[in-house]
C-alpha cells in the first residue's frame, strides 16, 4: 500500500496520467527522418546510488535493442530510450515514474528494476495504462497489488527462495540455516519464501532482519557465527552483502553463504574481495556469456559498452525486443493502451526464454539458476532444480 507521502504525489500524477492514457508518441517529429513518428521506451531502475550496477546492466540491454532496431531500417517509426533513475529506492520511484508518464513519447517501460520502487510506482503506471514490464522485480506480492499495467518478465521469488532452500537441503544436506533480510520489499519477500521452504524440508531455521546501510555488520556476523548454522541466506543487495561478508569472514564463519539476484553482480566481488569467495548466488537470469543463444548478443553488448553483459542484461534486451515486436504489429498507430493490451497476450521467444504472462501478469516459465564466486569471478553452475537433484 502506498504511504501518505506517496499518495500526495500520486494525485497530480493521476490527473496527468488519465489525460495521457491514449497518447502515442511524437507523431509530428520530422527530425527522425522520413516523416516517421518517434516513440520512446522508458527505463526505470537505479542508474545512480549504491546498487546502480544492477540498473545499468538492464538499461544497456534496452539501449542495445533499440539501437539495433533503428539500424535495421524496417520500423514504421523511430525509437528512443528515456531513462527514469529511481536509485533503487521506493521514495525516489514516484518521481522517476512521473517523468516517464509525463513524456508523451513513452509508450512502454522496461522496469522498474527493484521490488520496492515497483510497489511505490505500480499504481501510477496503472492509472496511465503505461505498460511496465520488469526484468527483475521479483517480490511475489507485486502481482497481488492490482497494478493492471504491470507484467513480470522473470520468475518471482517463490521460485528463487524455494530454489535456495532446495539446494541447501537436498544437495548440501544442511541441517540448520540462518536467514537474514535487509528489511526491503525484495529482501523480506525472498527471505519469507526461503524460510517457509526450509522449514517444509525439515531444516532448522534461525532468522534476523538487518536494515540496508547498517554502519557495522559485526553484531549480525557474530550472531550468525555463534548460531553454528551450516549455511546463511542473505536476502538483500550487493552493497550491503559485501561489508557483511567481510565481517562474516573476519568472525570465522565457515558455513555456506547464499544470496539472490540482488547480490549477483561483479560489484559484490569487487567490494567484498576475498570474502566473496565460494558464495552461492541465485538468479532467474541466465549467464549470457555462457549460452549459445546469447553469443551474438554478448558480442554486440561487449563491443558497444566495453564490458560483458551483467545480471539481467540479456533479459532486459529480450523484453525490449518483445515490446518492439508488438509495436511493429501496431504500426504507426501505437498507443499506450493498445500496446499494453498486446503485451498482455504476447507469446514471444527471446534469447533467454519464452515470454508469456498469466492473468496476473506473472511469467509462465519458472527456471532459476545458480552461480558461485570462485577465483574472483562469478561462475555459472546451472539450473537449481537440476543441481539440487544431483
Amino acid at each position: 500500500m502506498l504511504n501518505k507521502k506517496l499518495v500526495k504525489l500520486a494525485i497530480p500524477v493521476a490527473v496527468g496520467a488519465l489525460a495521457l492514457t491514449a497518447c502515442g508518441g511524437d507523431k509530428d517529429d520530422s527530425s527522425s527522418g522520413g516523416g516517421k513518428p518517434t516513440f520512446s521506451i522508458g527505463f526505470q531502475g537505479p542508474l545512480s546510488g549504491d546498487n546502480s550496477a544492477l540498473g545499468i546492466n538492464e538499461d544497456n540491454g534496452l539501449k542495445l535493442a533499440v539501437e539495433e532496431a533503428n539500424k535495421k531500417g524496417d520500423l514504421p517509426f523511430t525509437l528512443k530510450v528515456v531513462d527514469g533513475d529511481d536509485q533503487g529506492l521506493p521514495d525516489q520511484s514516484p518521481a522517476a515514474a512521473q517523468k516517464l508518464i509525463g513524456d508523451t513519447s513513452v509508450v512502454a517501460v522496461v522496469g522498474p528494476a527493484f521490488s520496492g520502487p515497483t510497489k511505490a510506482a505500480g499504481g501510477l503506471y496503472a492509472q496511465a495504462q503505461l505498460a511496465a514490464v520488469t526484468p527483475s522485480a521479483t517480490n511475489p506480492d507485486l502481482t497481488n497489488q492490482g497494478f493492471s499495467s504491470f507484467l513480470r518478465g522473470a520468475p518471482n521469488d517463490n521460485e528463487q527462495g524455494a530454489g535456495m532452500a532446495e539446494y541447501l537441503s537436498k544437495h548440501e544436506k544442511a541441517k540448520k540455516v540462518f536467514v537474514i533480510d535487509d528489511k526491503s520489499e525484495y529482501g523480506v519477500g525472498l527471505a519469507k519464501v526461503a524460510i517457509d521452504s526450509l522449514k517444509a524440508a525439515g531444516v532448522t531455521v534461525e532468522t534476523d532482519s538487518v536494515p540496508a546501510k547498517t554502519p557495522d555488520y559485526t553484531a549480525a556476523a557474530t550472531k550468525v557465527v555463534n548460531s553454528k548454522a551450516d549455511a546463511l541466506i542473505y536476502a538483500g543487495y550487493y552493497a550491503d552483502l559485501a561489508p557483511f561478508a567481510k565481517k562474516l569472514a573476519d568472525g570465522g564463519f565457515k558455513g555456506i553463504g547464499v544470496s539472490g539476484d540482488g547480490s549477483n553482480d561483479a560489484k559484490f566481488v569487487e567490494l567484498a574481495g576475498a570474502a566473496s569467495e565460494k558464495w552461492f548466488l541465485t538468479c532467474p537470469c541466465t549467464d549470457a556469456t555462457k549460452n549459445e543463444s546469447t553469443k551474438a548478443f554478448t558480442e554486440a553488448y561487449t563491443a558497444k559498452f566495453n564490458t560483458p553483459p551483467g545480471t539481467y542484461s540479456a533479459e532486459s534486451y529480450d523484453i525490449a525486443n518483445l515490446i518492439i515486436s508488438e509495436m511493429k504489429k501496431l504500426g504507426k498507430d501505437v498507443t499506450r493502451d493498445k500496446l499494453l493490451a498486446a503485451l498482455k497476450g504476447v507469446n514471444y521467444k527471446g534469447l533467454t526464454k519464452e515470454f508469456a504472462f498469466d492473468d496476473k501478469g506473472e511469467l509462465k516459465t519458472k527456471n532459476v539458476y545458480l552461480y558461485q564466486v570462485a577465483d574472483g569471478k562469478i561462475g555459472y553452475l546451472g539450473d537449481v532444480a537440476t543441481l539440487s537433484a544431483s
